[in-house]
């Protein structure tokens, strides 16, 4: 069976560094950092004040102010994020057949914030008065059902979590659903919104997180010697997928085409990543054999990147054992350098960013690569951007519990 070919047409965001598309490109181009001291709880006590928030967002710019009282804010940020999106694409959805159109929309964690802040209700004023919308809030698929109903999306409907894979896992869903003639469009991508007093000290205990409170914007510095960890972030991307004949017939902007879906998993440790990188490398590998691709034909990488010892070593080896030679002619940034780790919400945020570097020819820096490491020795775009002509690129995403996933994209020839 041939598999339909399928583009991208719109792109929306809600990130720490901008909250539309054209604000969030020009944030990363310029270098900008999204990190600063924690707004949202009081942090005493806390070994980790900082991280990446959201800034001047307001869901009642988006949603309903009724409804949105019935939504934790991963659904806030993926509704907001879909409007933009949609709107991008030009897509009126009231005028296709709702059952070929779906969304697949990741996230890590799901409605934390409900889930902790019903908890408080619960101990403080027992099980009655736990709200009735406590689970509709906190399920990890209310970002793609609110979605559904926002836009009358008939066709497949998901949420995914694999930890910071998921975005990349729900995108390459999107992908096959396409592929396979289950769906025509399908609105797809990541949401998070995991900043709250419990996220934070989970992360910060287990020695994931960054300890320099009194440097945030110096924290995330993937492939730097002296980086210790990860900057935890919040935010959405989302991304319209549709069948290219689909997008051709009502004359839809096209970005790129997403060529090739490739995952596995380490099997070795529930958060540490196997040694070798031999997972990262066959998800990559996997990635070019689905996309018809020589590792040769790829001129950019958006890594994982995510600023902590072990993954940005990894990750270099496993592109190393991928790309041969070429590794080090290749042009490779970290997004999480400027955003932090979004969680399930990253791949897709880091995707659209690899999307505009397809477009304008520019490739964002990594931010903070100050002092390099003996075992991070590939080019990582410091300091300032650069201008490439990407026909090819590739995003990966590396997550707890061993999930390893990379998407590859290209013009559209």
């Amino acid at each position: 069976m041939t598999k339909s070919r399928v583009v991208i047409t719109g792109l929306g965001v809600i990130t720490p560094v901008g909250n539309d598309v054209d604000a969030y490109w020009k944030a990363l181009l310029s270098g900008k950092s999204g990190a600063a001291r924690i707004t949202k709880f009081d942090t005493a006590g806390h070994s980790v004040t900082f991280a990446c928030e959201v800034k001047d967002f307001n869901a009642g710019d988006f949603i309903d102010e009724k409804d949105a009282k019935r939504m934790d804010p991963f659904s806030h940020f993926a509704l907001a994020a879909a409007k933009q999106a949609v709107k991008d694409s030009g897509i009126d959805f009231a005028k296709l057949d709702r059952w070929r159109s779906g969304a697949c929309i990741a996230s890590g964690i799901g409605g934390i914030q409900e889930i902790q802040e019903q908890l408080r209700k619960f101990a403080e004023k027992g099980p009655g008065r736990t709200s009735p919308f406590f689970v509709p809030k906190m399920m990890l698929n209310a970002a793609a059902g609110n979605v559904a109903i926002r836009y009358g999306l008939g066709g497949p409907n998901w949420g995914v979590a694999s930890a910071c894979a998921s975005g990349n896992h729900a995108m390459g869903t999107a992908l096959r659903t396409i592929q396979y003639g289950d769906a025509d469009v399908m609105v797809t991508g990541g949401s998070e919104a995991a900043l709250t007093y419990l996220s934070v000290s989970g992360f910060a205990n287990m020695g994931a997180l960054s300890c320099r409170n009194d440097a945030p914007e110096k924290a995330s510095r993937p492939f730097d010697k002296d980086r210790d960890g990860f900057v935890l972030g919040e935010g959405a991307a989302i991304l319209i997928f549709e069948k290219l004949e689909h997008a051709r017939a009502r004359g839809a902007k096209i970005y790129a085409e997403v060529l090739g879906i490739g995952n596995t998993d380490d099997a070795y440790h529930i958060t540490a990543p196997d040694p070798d990188g031999s997972g990262g490398a066959k998800a990559m590998e996997f990635a070019l054999r689905d996309a018809g691709l020589r590792p040769e034909q790829i001129s950019h990488i958006n890594a994982h990147g995510t600023s902590t010892p072990l993954n940005d070593k990894i990750e270099t080896a496993a592109i190393k054992r991928t790309f041969g030679p070429h590794a080090r002619k290749m042009p490779i940034n970290s997004t999480k350098s400027m955003i932090g780790h979004l969680l399930g919400a990253a791949a897709a945020a880091e995707l659209v960013a690899t999307i505009l570097a397809i477009r304008d020819g520019l490739i964002h820096p990594t931010i903070n690569y100050e002092t390099p490491d003996p075992e991070c020795d590939l080019d990582y775009v410091p300091r300032e951007p650069r201008k490439v002509a990407v026909e090819y690129a590739m995003s990966n995403s590396l997550g707890f519990g061993g999930h390893n996933s990379t998407i590859v994209v290209g013009r559209v020839k």
